[in-house]
């Protein structure tokens, strides 16, 4: 079971140390087996298993070590489309509770448990105006500030109307949305009267404050989304759209013309393979395989977690990664890559490598080929800026039998690192 709460490396003096952080004998995809180092929150070198200090050359901190033996180290996930704000929420009475604290502690929650699946950076949709004001936005905000140093959460501003008499409300709450913090401006375009009007007030507020878009639709009406292309084309930092599973049931010619406007314009699309999200319908996945034929960037996102639009949601990226590969018979490394380097990419991060110069973001998972780890990820030890911020230990255990002991098959969990 996950850890209660992260547990950070030490040193020998039992004190907390964060200069340097030596991880041995960790497993790479191209099958080496090697020792990487990490400072001042970057991968500082990275050389064959034994080869290195904990500590670098001229560095008198003494460094600690963490035993990577029997784990694959990749680069750590991002999520790129979750809804924080109604976490948890499907078992309560009634809609979700929008009161200060509940928001907080919701998003708090949901962001550790996905922290402990390997997601070390986060964007959150938050509903600002209607009832809930800026009240929901402002807790999501305090969350972000508590999770300092553990994970970096990103917030997009969802205002439901923009147009009109009734927008008049919206288009100011969303920038008073952007002076309180928010850092990505997005909604949901299908369900305001006119969409195209919407999508003009995004990208004009968005233009103004010079941040990224992030918008919700469903993505089943060819012309409506040849608009949004053209009009989101060259847009900078970037226009993200999602989850478009109504790409999925257009004619193959439509849908096929839209992937390509969609790649001319350089707009990213966030797929939601486990689910739907507070504010689509949950009816299909974007046609990942096309989008990314045509030179559309695909992230793949979580969605719901266990809100009523998905009451199961795991919040996994190891999963969305997995249904890509399953589901939609993506090869595992361009499965990982969507909730990995596209995800990353998609949210404007720096790209993580496991190689020296880079940002020491990765995720070690128990097993030595991806397509397993997919697979069987039980276990898991998370980096963020160079600190071990989480750990999930499973551990698998079986009546003992003749079976068993004489061809000493493997158990999950055997030679846990400390």
């Amino acid at each position: 079971m996950p850890d209660s709460q992260p547990r950070q490396p030490h040193s020998s003096s039992g004190h907390a140390d964060a200069a340097a952080l030596l991880l041995c004998g960790a497993r790479l995809t191209d099958g080496r087996t090697v020792d990487v180092r990490l400072g001042g929150g970057r991968i500082e070198a990275v050389g064959t298993a034994g080869s290195l200090a904990p500590s670098a050359a001229g560095n008198p901190a003494p460094g600690t070590r963490v035993d990577l033996s029997g784990y694959l180290l990749l680069p750590a996930p991002a999520e790129p489309h979750a809804h924080g704000d109604t976490a948890f929420s499907a078992e309560g009475d009634g809609p979700a509770s929008y009161e200060p604290e509940e928001v907080q502690r919701r998003t708090t929650e949901a962001a550790l448990l996905q922290l402990g699946h390997g997601a070390t950076a986060l964007r959150s949709h938050v509903r600002v105006g209607d009832v809930q004001g800026l009240g929901a936005l402002a807790a999501v905000l305090q969350a972000r500030r508590a999770l300092r140093g553990l994970a970096e959460l990103s917030t997009v501003a969802m205002p439901r109307l923009l147009t009109g008499v009734a927008g008049a409300d919206g288009l100011a709450i969303l920038r008073d949305a952007l002076k309180m913090g928010a850092s990505v401006v997005g909604g949901c375009p299908d369900a305001d009267p006119d969409p195209t009007g919407y999508v003009e007030a995004v990208l004009e507020i968005a233009s103004e404050h010079g941040c990224p878009v992030d918008l919700h639709t469903d993505a089943d009406d060819p012309a409506r989304l040849a608009r949004l292309a053209a009009m989101a084309g060259g847009l900078r930092p970037g226009v993200t759209l999602g989850p478009c599973g109504g790409l999925e049931r257009l004619p193959a010619d439509a849908a096929a013309r839209a992937a390509d406007q969609l790649a001319a314009a350089g707009v990213s699309v966030v797929c939601l393979p486990q689910g739907g999200c507070g504010s689509a319908d949950r009816r299909g996945t974007a046609p990942v395989r096309l989008l990314r034929s045509a030179g559309v960037r695909v992230a793949a996102g979580s969605g719901a977690l266990r809100d009523v639009s998905n009451p199961v949601g795991r919040g996994d990226p190891l999963e969305a990664a997995y249904l890509l590969a399953s589901r939609y018979a993506l090869r595992p490394e361009d499965a990982y890559d969507a909730v990995s380097s596209a995800a990353r990419a998609a949210l404007g991060l720096s790209e993580v490598r496991v190689e020296a110069g880079f940002p020491a973001e990765l995720l070690a998972v128990r097993g030595d080929r991806l397509a397993g780890a997919l697979s069987l990820a039980y276990s898991r030890i998370v980096v963020h800026r160079g600190r071990v911020v989480a750990r999930t230990s499973a551990v698998r255990e079986y009546c003992s039998s003749a079976a068993t002991a004489a061809l000493d098959l493997p158990r999950q969990g055997r030679g846990e690192p400390s």
